[in-house]
């Protein structure tokens, strides 16, 4: 796992070189990521008034696996492109894709350093190769100011407004009751592996994130799921169990005591009464907070 200070900086001014950029990448992950986000920033640059690139989610985390992982970024330009530029962008991400094989998992999304204190505003964003506009995150925000890794440019402090515990837990408690409490309807969802790893690390994630008002990475939220389960047996430090599935990027770090295979998580109530009653207690709680 990569451990690092709060945004740490990998590139902190302009006059570094693309090869410093991806040598010091490659040492904290591996050379062809590495390789990859020096090439793409340095293409990028000529393109847009560059800011800052960030790195977050799994890359600035510590749970990047090379090829598993989707490379989650956020390019902060001094204005909104253009529309020329917007197409220039676009050219970039088809010439690395059809390139690298790994560029086919980069996504960035592109926010003009006066519109970032606006939470509900939408950013051009490419992402599963192609262009569409999505929000910045306060998931993704507190991300950045606690762990997210800088790869050119300015760190988030000096430009990204911060989020409070508030907007992080009503963010949190929106996307349970809008997206994951509905999807318990529809039980053909839960026979899929992804629906199951991805819905288990979020209801660990979020259990954190509203009781806590923290963060934690997959690797974290792995380790309760697990002993959520098996609280008997236990892991030591960041041990986990192993997890096959591709997508979710989520393989093992050691096997666990007891040897528990790739579906230990994939219990029989995974849709059931337990599930539900779980995340109706992870939604009441910032309303018990504000009671007491």
């Amino acid at each position: 796992m990569i451990r690092r200070s709060p945004a740490s900086v990998i590139r902190p001014d302009r006059q570094l070189t693309v090869p410093v950029v991806w040598c010091r990448l490659a040492r904290m992950t591996d050379e062809a990521t590495g390789r990859l986000l020096g090439r793409f920033v340095s293409a990028v640059e000529p393109v847009v008034p560059l800011v800052s690139v960030w790195a977050h989610g799994s890359l600035a985390g510590g749970d990047y696996r090379p090829g598993r992982s989707d490379l989650d970024l956020i390019a902060i330009l001094g204005r909104p492109c253009t529309a020329a530029e917007e197409r220039q962008l676009g050219e970039v991400h088809e010439s690395l894709g059809r390139a690298i094989a790994l560029a086919s998992g980069l996504h960035c999304s592109y926010c003009a350093a006066g519109e970032l204190d606006d939470l509900a505003r939408v950013h051009l964003t490419w992402a599963h190769e192609e262009f569409m506009r999505r929000r910045v995150t306060p998931v993704t925000r507190r991300e950045l100011h606690d762990f997210g890794l800088v790869l050119y440019g300015q760190a988030p402090a000096a430009v990204l407004p911060p989020v409070t515990g508030e907007q992080l837990a009503e963010f949190v408690v929106q996307d349970l009751e809008s997206f994951w409490l509905p999807s318990l309807d529809h039980p053909e969802l839960w026979d899929r592996d992804i629906w199951v790893d991805l819905g288990l690390l979020t209801l660990a994630r979020a259990t954190v994130t509203l009781r806590d008002g923290k963060l934690i990475t997959k690797a974290r939220a792995l380790v309760r799921a697990y002993r959520a389960r098996c609280p008997g047996r236990g892991c030591r430090g960041h041990q986990a169990a192993p997890v096959r599935r591709p997508r979710s990027g989520l393989t093992a770090v050691d096997r666990p005591p007891g040897g528990a295979d790739a579906h230990l998580f994939a219990a029989r109530d995974r849709t059931g009464p337990s599930a539900l009653a779980a995340l109706h207690r992870l939604i009441m709680l910032p309303m018990r907070a504000g009671a007491g």
